[in-house]
């Protein structure tokens, strides 16, 4: 007699259901997180409008502002390291444990970027003093800044950086050895250095398109999260860089691209 076996699945579980859920209230979490950072920054940005420099700010002010933007256009591309690292290394911890361990990577993730905000801070004073005191020098400025961005965007360290990024796991796993009452956060500011080193050609470019320009805050954050999460974010990143050496070019004669390089009611000479 002929019999036929019939495999089913395991039944599903509770135990099965939790890491679902653990997924699903942390990526909530930390869009909520990044959706006030947003509306915090837009706010303040009607305020502010777009000028050259660090309009007035100082240091302190600088920071804070600028860790409100890290958060806004970050979190969405780092968020899937956060959970993969406080899930991976807590699977049988409760669900407060993971949220402090997430709370810890992305503390030093956000540390290392606001470390980064004060060469932003510095280069912005300078180029604002140079263009209040020579407005013509804002286009080659501008075009500086978007040849840099360009060449660190087909450069290697963008590629090491971005490779980095877009696959953690083997790092994550030689972090996972460590016992260290600091290990979350380390593993953050790590992780943090590595982006950094991706994406500090994009920052280059709020020199010419202004700090509190949201419209180019948002395009770069969409910039980030594809070359972070798309399949063929490699190919678009490098397409980003060859956009960015035709910006430079074009700098020197389109004021459309130099925002943050001029004056109200002082517009750069011919």
């Amino acid at each position: 007699m002929y019999h036929s076996r019939i495999t089913t699945a395991p039944p599903l579980r509770r135990g099965n259901l939790l890491p679902v859920r653990a997924l699903v209230t942390a990526w909530s979490l930390l869009t909520l997180i990044a959706l006030l950072a947003w509306a915090l920054t837009v706010g303040q940005a009607r305020d502010m409008g777009i000028e050259p420099g660090t309009m007035g700010m100082g240091v302190p002010l600088f920071l804070l502002l600028w860790l409100a933007m890290m958060i806004a256009m970050m979190l969405p591309s780092v968020a899937p390291v956060a959970i993969t690292w406080a899930r991976g290394i807590s699977r049988q911890s409760t669900g407060v444990v993971r949220a402090v361990r997430m709370a810890g990577f992305t503390g030093g993730y956000l540390l290392i970027w606001t470390a980064f905000g004060l060469f932003a801070y510095a280069g912005l004073a300078a180029t604002g003093h140079i263009v209040d005191d020579h407005p013509d020098a804002g286009r080659w400025i501008g075009a500086t800044a978007f040849l840099l961005a360009g060449l660190q965007q087909l450069g290697p360290l963008k590629n090491i950086c971005l490779r980095h990024c877009r696959s953690p796991m083997s790092q994550l796993m030689r972090y996972a050895q460590f016992r260290h009452w600091a290990r979350d956060l380390r593993v953050g500011a790590h992780h943090g250095l590595y982006c950094v080193g991706c994406c500090w050609g994009l920052m280059l470019v709020f020199i010419p398109l202004g700090v509190m320009n949201i419209p180019a805050m948002a395009g770069l954050a969409a910039v980030i999260f594809a070359e972070k999460l798309w399949r063929l974010g490699p190919v678009f990143s490098t397409a980003i860089g060859v956009v960015f050496l035709a910006f430079a070019v074009l700098a020197p004669f389109q004021d459309w691209l130099l925002p943050g390089l001029q004056n109200a009611g002082s517009p750069m000479g011919p």
